[in-house]
């Protein structure tokens, strides 16, 4: 098989049209893969995705596919789905898997119902070999505006992250390297919560003070938890931790803050909200399962803790507010 063969982006959302923009631009030749007939055929007549990311037209490197066996024809693929949708992706891709083939992916959160980080996830369904994993602050509109963007990409094989950071890498988007596999998917993932939390301060009408004392306890549950599951401190510190988390919790391209905020502001249903933003919330199914780790790994995380209880109705976001303030007074 050549190396020449084209990247395979599995994900036609925002995020996974963006990073498949950003080969493009890399002289890189794409076939990005949406599992929806109707998105297929509005993508390959308009030549741009006016569904996730209107307004960026593909250039002629990219292909649309609908065909997932298109696998077995590259050793490239950067798996870009929603998490809850990781599982299923690669059981449909592993018929066609070959075994040496450069997998990243770009996905944030954990396996819903297992709590499984996705690294474990691709272990059961695709057997023991390196993997990659991309993460880190960045808004996929930014990123298709070629405005700069730094993210980590991880693997426990440096030579495996190294060959998608060189694909990466551009004037725009400049990858970091790391062997962090573990601290690296937990940050993506814990930030999430920790942004639908800070969206709830904001929807309260609380200031800039509250928002970031949620970032800074934020970032010392997200460092706790990690520790405890084996990633290392640095990693938490680095754009995969401290960056993505600001970046989440303090703009309004974040879906996971739009949602916290919608919420605190008690007009429309969890349902309605999701309509209006239109694209996954990775927190909702994150807070459950960062919930259950944190008690799992013995890990204490009031902030997760509590917007999990707003999520299922046990606590008002007030109440939630008033109950996190009331708690023991203790040595930072």
């Amino acid at each position: 098989m050549s190396v020449d063969s084209p990247i395979l982006v599995l994900g036609a959302g925002s995020w996974g049209t963006a990073l498949a923009l950003v080969l493009a631009r890399n002289k890189h030749s794409i076939w990005l893969w949406s599992h929806e007939q109707a998105h297929v055929t509005q993508m390959r007549t308009e030549r741009q995705n006016s569904q996730f990311l209107p307004d960026y037209p593909f250039p002629d490197q990219i292909e649309i596919i609908d065909d997932v066996s298109k696998v077995g024809e590259t050793q490239r693929i950067l798996v870009v789905v929603p998490s809850h949708a990781f599982h299923t992706t690669l059981s449909r891709i592993k018929p066609y898997f070959q075994p040496d083939t450069h997998l990243c992916w770009a996905t944030k959160g954990f396996e819903y119902d297992t709590g499984l980080l996705l690294h474990e996830v691709a272990y059961n369904v695709l057997g023991q070999q390196a993997f990659s994993v991309l993460s880190g602050p960045s808004f996929a509109t930014e990123v298709a505006k070629q405005l700069p963007t730094a993210v980590t990409i991880a693997s426990d094989k440096t030579e495996h992250a190294q060959f998608w950071v060189n694909a990466f890498h551009d004037p725009y988007f400049r990858p970091y390297l790391s062997r962090d596999l573990i601290g690296v998917q937990i940050g993506g993932a814990v930030k999430n919560v920790m942004a639908i939390a800070a969206g709830i301060a904001d929807g309260l009408g609380f200031g800039a003070n509250t928002r970031a004392a949620l970032i800074t306890r934020g970032l010392a549950e997200m460092l706790r938890l990690g520790m405890a599951m084996g990633g290392q401190a640095e990693t938490f510190m680095g754009l995969a931790g401290m960056g993505d988390l600001v970046l989440t919790c303090t703009d309004n391209q974040s879906r996971n803050r739009r949602f916290g905020v919608a919420l605190a502001q008690g007009q429309k249903t969890h349902e309605q909200i999701l309509a209006e933003i239109g694209q996954v919330v990775e927190g909702i199914h994150a807070a459950r399962e960062v919930s259950q780790l944190a008690r799992k790994y013995q890990v204490e995380m009031p902030i997760v803790d509590h917007v999990q209880q707003v999520l299922t109705q046990q606590m008002t976001p007030k109440q939630a507010v008033q109950s996190l303030l009331s708690r023991e007074v203790k040595t930072e």
